[in-house]
């Protein structure tokens, strides 16, 4: 290739990028699938990346006052999961409903699913902040925590799931943003949100403790999502809402439901299945054995997340296309994508095996628990590219409204399938932990699978919302 097809395709990047963080409303049902993929993916990945940069961060930070405080946050964290999962639940079917409609080419329905949305969350936010408040202790305590993890961290966990409106708001309306293809919009929020959490977090630690990272996370998430109003409220992208948007509509609400129960139930599932594995971690292995599992997996959302960005970019793409009545370039969406992610987690797969140890060794001094870290994060990389390629493939199916058959594959690979694999060898076979870590990658081969016979299948294209 000449210098001069160099500096051409090096501007064609540089435009893409320019054009995918404008936040410019645009029609992804025409024009390069290629392009359309790109303008979606590339703020979902830097929105995501930086969310997974804090997340990495916090953990540097806390990881200084101990083990008992690295313990405290994995353990909430796990728990926190569950409210994530309702709040991802929502979000998508929110998004699926919204990109619909934008695909029809009828933004004021898309609003109006949109404000018919946060009228289901505030029921269950007030429900999931006084439940965290009151019972945090108990809930700490039902996780296998030690008394000491528990007199500690109680106050950090009643924070953190008392702020739960914080983290629905924010997946939800970011989903909205999503679901209408301005994924640029997505990001700027969750930047700011994270931004802010980084700067305050060893600030807040440093004068509060342990407790200082929770009310830096809350503030950083209540921060982004006031900036997600703004603009929901007062900007001028493709969905605009008023006040006649928020007059409770049984329809639509029903609509919202029908998706959003199935896809809750659906990363209440995994999110289960991982709490009952970081409580057999440390049961088999202790708090050493606890805390290296918790640093590989803020390591594991590090780079997950990004991941997860080409995932919602299909999920748009497919939801947009399919209201648009273009099928064959929804599945060409979902194809292309898939391709993508599977090389950026190729190259993850490579970067844990070979550089697994000074990874570990940044977040921890504890030679026990670098040990546990090293040897998690090796076996959990293993099944990287497996994941890239579940995540477009469900997220597709989840974009196309069909959120029942990515359910039913996490009660067979999670349930049926993970944690029964990983009792019998942690205790049955005496692995113990690692026996526990092996089932996590090989649980995810068994969704891949999965995911692809469902989607060759072909059923989500008829879906109807």
């Amino acid at each position: 290739m000449t210098s001069s097809e160099d500096r051409i395709t090096f501007q064609k990047i540089i435009s893409v990028i320019k054009e995918s963080l404008s936040g410019t409303p645009r029609d992804y049902t025409e024009g390069s699938i290629r392009r359309a993929v790109f303008l979606l993916a590339i703020p979902m990945i830097l929105e995501l990346s930086l969310e997974s940069v804090f997340a990495v961060v916090d953990m540097f930070f806390v990881g200084k006052l101990g083990e008992n405080a690295i313990a405290t946050v994995g353990l909430t964290e796990s728990v926190l999961t569950i409210i994530y999962s309702i709040a991802i639940g929502l979000s998508t079917g929110t998004a699926a409903i919204v990109a619909r409609r934008i695909g029809e080419k009828n933004p004021e329905a898309a609003a109006r699913a949109g404000a018919q949305s946060l009228i289901i969350a505030a029921i269950l936010i007030s429900i999931t902040s006084l439940t965290g408040i009151i019972f945090a202790d108990k809930i700490l305590a039902l996780m296998g925590a030690s008394a000491e993890v528990i007199s500690e961290g109680t106050t950090f966990a009643q924070i953190m799931l008392g702020g739960s409106a914080a983290i629905f708001l924010l997946f939800l309306l970011n989903g909205i943003f999503r679901g209408a293809g301005n994924a640029a919009m997505a990001m700027r929020s969750l930047w700011i949100a994270s931004i802010i959490n980084i700067i305050l977090c060893p600030i807040f630690i440093h004068f509060f403790g342990l407790k200082g990272a929770a009310i830096a996370t809350t503030i950083g998430r209540s921060t982004g999502v006031l900036y997600q109003c703004y603009h929901l409220f007062k900007g001028s992208g493709i969905i605009q809402f008023y006040r006649k948007h928020f007059s409770y509509d049984g329809e639509i609400v029903k609509s919202i439901l029908k998706i959003a129960w199935s896809a809750t139930f659906q990363f209440i599932i995994a999110s289960g299945s991982w709490i009952v594995l970081t409580r057999l971690v440390a049961e088999t292995g202790g708090t050493s054995a606890s805390a290296g599992y918790q640093i590989t997996f803020r390591n594991i959302i590090f780079f997950v997340l990004p991941a997860w960005g080409f995932s919602n970019a299909a999920a748009t793409l497919v939801g947009q296309n399919l209201g648009a009545k273009k099928f064959d370039r929804a599945e060409q969406s979902v194809k292309l994508t898939m391709k993508y992610n599977f090389y950026l987690m190729a190259f993850v797969t490579m970067l844990f095996f070979f550089f697994s140890e000074p990874i570990i060794r940044i977040f921890s001094k504890d030679e026990s628990v670098i040990a546990y870290g090293i040897l998690s994060l090796q076996i959990l990389g293993s099944g990287y590219i497996f994941y890239g390629i579940s995540m477009v493939l469900t997220q597709s199916l989840n974009g196309a409204g069909d959120t029942k058959t990515p359910t039913y594959i996490n009660v067979v690979c999670f349930w049926v399938f993970q944690i029964p694999l990983a009792y019998f060898l942690a205790k049955g076979l005496d692995m113990k932990y690692t026996g526990a870590f092996i089932a996590i990658p090989a649980a995810q081969v068994l969704i891949a699978t999965m995911a692809w016979y469902y989607f060759k299948k072909g059923k989500w294209k008829q879906i109807k919302i």
